[in-house]
């Protein structure tokens, strides 16, 4: 359907090297898309340049998002790599650490802010320059069901992403007039690298699996249909909403 058609069009995916972020670089491509993907390491490029042997329009840039000149110099060329042009970000990238809140060290506390949240609305500014002088633009950030409760031993991780729930709508509500969405996908409870140690606590993982109307954990691959819906025109009007992916956790 025309409403779901991404072709040639072009997107900046960060943190798309791996699990959920990758996943939706993935989804992107096969649609049609031109992306560049963020990484932290080299392995971006190797990643990209696999994807171009396979026939995709893939571009990786190395960058630490955390980094404020860097985080700017890369937004630069991944804008020049695709002719200047910005159709869909999508804000994915984001780290984690888990300690008891009583002794959370601060400096743990601001590596998480600063790029689960800092970058997101650093990335979201860059782009939504471009997209407000195109009068057209989508961007999917990536909240949590922790955007809606506060986890256990996450206090950072619980502040970041509540953070990029009301950044989302804050930004919404100034440029869904101007021609640019703004929405977030919440992921449930997800098979990947950031909740090994869950997925390896055999009584948490019953227990959250029991709650989980779905029965499962999520992949990668339950984050595509969404993504796709929030970056095409079948959601233009569609603003400021956050869409959880989580297998019915929320309503249970």
């Amino acid at each position: 359907m025309s409403l779901f058609d991404i072709k040639a069009k072009t997107a900046m995916v960060t943190g798309g090297t791996r699990g959920l972020g990758r996943g939706m670089a993935e989804a992107l491509l096969e649609a049609g898309a031109e992306v560049v993907v963020f990484g932290t390491s080299e392995g971006v490029v190797a990643l990209a340049e696999a994807y171009r042997g396979k026939g995709f329009a893939c571009h990786g840039i190395a960058v630490d998002l955390g980094n404020e000149a860097a985080r700017d110099a890369a937004f630069t060329e991944a804008l020049a790599l695709l002719g200047g042009r910005l159709d869909i970000l999508v804000n994915s990238a984001g780290v984690q650490r888990r300690h008891a809140s009583e002794a959370f060290p601060l400096e743990d506390w601001e590596a998480v802010l600063n790029v689960n949240l800092t970058a997101v609305f650093a990335m979201c500014q860059l782009a939504g320059r471009v997209m407000l002088a195109q009068g057209q633009g989508k961007i999917i950030n990536i909240a949590s069901l922790l955007s809606f409760f506060g986890g256990y031993t996450v206090p950072a991780y619980a502040a970041s992403k509540g953070g990029v729930m009301q950044l989302t709508k804050a930004l919404a509500n100034e440029w869904a007039s101007r021609g640019i969405n703004v929405n977030a996908i919440a992921p449930g409870y997800m098979a990947t690298d950031m909740n090994t140690a869950l997925l390896a606590d055999a009584g948490r993982n019953a227990e959250i699996s029991a709650r989980i109307p779905t029965h499962r954990w999520g992949t990668p691959e339950d984050m595509m249909g969404p993504l796709l819906f929030l970056a095409s025109s079948a959601s233009d009007y569609v603003n400021g909403a956050i869409l959880p992916v989580d297998g019915g956790y929320l309503g249970r």
